[in-house]
């Protein structure tokens, strides 16, 4: 299970498959139409689609549903504050990667389900096939620290120094901005789960 939790509260739940764990990290795989949750007001509406000074005073829940968008491959570095996602076009060609800044992920293994949570931190950063790269989110980010009440988000300057970081290593071509996992393709036996396993949605380990 990879989750987003903010505030000791679940943000977002996909499971995905384990690619590879070593020791330069984790590496997951989202399959188009995998069930997953995601934080919801009452009235059903995600965090994007209200201003921030409305979310901060909703009541929340969990609402279920799929992955529709195009599969993505997920490298979370160990111990690093962002991870790097492979997007892919909707014919499943590698499109560019997208660097979401977060907190270092915390993992966790009950036995019959696993995963890892971390603290998306909103502000990311797309690179594009020719290595050029734009921040993304940033009006959000910036909308949020003006709560510091209620965001996650303590440290402004850490968080923006960490995109700045990958940045340099985007524009150098290395990895994985390499080419590395660029022509990924998934074993033909991995199916897609019909819902979320029980333990999906466990108190946040953070």
């Amino acid at each position: 299970m990879h989750r987003n939790v903010r505030h000791g509260r679940i943000g977002w739940v996909r499971p995905a498959r384990v690619v590879r764990d070593d020791d330069r990290g984790l590496l997951l795989w989202v399959a188009r139409n995998t069930p997953v949750a995601h934080e919801v007001t009452e009235a059903g509406l995600g965090m994007r689609a209200v201003p921030f000074a409305e979310w901060i005073t909703s009541t929340y829940r969990l609402a279920r549903g799929r992955w529709s968008g195009p599969p993505v491959l997920k490298f979370l570095p160990a111990g690093a504050a962002h991870s790097v996602w492979w997007f892919r076009d909707a014919r499943g060609r590698f499109q560019n990667w997208y660097v979401n800044l977060e907190e270092p992920g915390v993992r966790w293994d009950d036995g019959a389900v696993a995963g890892v949570d971390m603290v998306d931190q909103d502000l990311d950063v797309v690179v594009h096939p020719d290595l050029s790269w734009e921040w993304k989110d940033e009006d959000e980010f910036v909308e949020r620290l003006a709560f510091p009440g209620h965001y996650w988000v303590t440290d402004e300057k850490a968080v923006r120094a960490e995109g700045e970081r990958v940045i340099r290593i985007a524009e150098a071509g290395a990895f994985p901005f390499d080419g590395t996992w660029c022509d990924f393709t998934p074993p033909a036996d991995w199916d897609v789960p019909d819902e979320l396993p029980p333990g999906w949605d466990r108190p946040p380990v953070r």
